[in-house]
Formats: C-alpha cells, structure tokens, sequence
C-alpha cells in the first residue's frame, strides 16, 4: 500500500542513494547547504550488493 505525503517546500530534487562508506547518500546542490530537508524514499531498495 502507498502512503501518501503532503510537503510545504522551496524546491524538489529527484535523486538516487548510493553507497558511502558503511553507509549512503543522496547528493544535493552546494546551494542547499545549511538548509533543512527532507528525504521521502518512493521505491523498495535494492538488495544488498547490487548498487556496489
């Protein structure tokens, strides 16, 4: 079932996750810096190994 969300904001950016170290990250404009956001995930992730 998809959930559904409402978001007041300036800007949206589509992106993907990758790997970073024993984590990962979504890159985003210099320009953001300082801003507060928010990251909604819309799709199941990967498994395991397969974005490496």
């Amino acid at each position: 079932m998809e959930n559904r969300f409402e978001i007041k904001g300036e800007e949206i950016l589509d992106g993907e996750v990758k790997a970073f170290g024993n984590s990962a990250h979504v890159t985003v404009p210099k320009r953001w810096r300082g801003a507060d956001v928010k990251v909604v995930r819309i799709s199941e992730p990967a498994e395991e190994g397969d974005n490496e």
